[in-house]
């Protein structure tokens, strides 16, 4: 995949983050391979694979979502999206970022209180192992969603002036076979009526 390139200040934040999160899928494996090991090899099973596992994942869930706002592959229906006009395009950029910073300005709203809270009192996982997973991943929550709000105007504010919508294939027979390499169809025809013309003469001379 080309990424898409950096149109903001708010995109270097967003790429250093990713740049740390992709490697963060494969300290996940290591440390279920670790487990495994230990518990199956060893017999001596540990109490924080798990819970750190699930810890790391979720902080991976969040800044794979801000990446993806960022590199324009959320979710869109393109077959409608490329269809329509410019000036129609640029309405639904409009209205899916407006949806977009209502939600996250909701959650915010909604979930500021108990964030902090939760940070403040370092509340825990309640295991064995017992990692401050609610007193980290809750405010990691607001934060992300926050920058995934700023990242949508950033976004919106660039392609205003730029077409993000697909190239149409073809449009076309006609462009079809010139994006084959092949002649037009009426050219084709009359070389094919000319060739048996040719060969019905060159019968009546032999």
């Amino acid at each position: 995949m080309v990424e898409h390139e950096k149109t903001g200040p708010l995109d270097s934040i967003t790429w250093g983050l990713s740049r740390i999160t992709m490697w963060l899928p494969a300290f996940i494996v290591a440390i279920i391979f670790f487990e495994v090991t230990m518990r199956y090899v060893f017999g001596r099973a540990t109490m924080w694979v798990n819970e750190t596992s699930l810890w790391v994942a979720g902080a991976v869930y969040l800044f794979a979502g801000l990446y993806s706002m960022q590199q324009r592959s959320h979710i869109r229906i393109y077959i409608l999206y490329d269809l329509a006009p410019r000036w129609l395009r640029k309405t639904f950029d409009v209205i899916s970022t407006i949806c977009i910073v209502i939600f996250a300005v909701a959650l915010i709203w909604g979930s500021y209180d108990e964030a902090v809270r939760k940070f403040l009192t370092w509340e825990r996982f309640g295991t064995k192992f017992d990692p401050p997973i609610p007193a980290t991943l809750k405010p990691l929550i607001l934060v992300t969603m926050a920058l995934l709000a700023l990242q949508a105007i950033s976004n919106l504010i660039y392609d205003w002036n730029t077409d993000q919508g697909e190239t149409p294939l073809v449009e076309d027979l006609d462009e079809l076979l010139k994006h084959v390499g092949a002649d037009q169809p009426e050219a084709r025809v009359a070389s094919e009526a000319s060739d048996v013309h040719s060969n019905a003469i060159d019968d009546k001379q032999n």
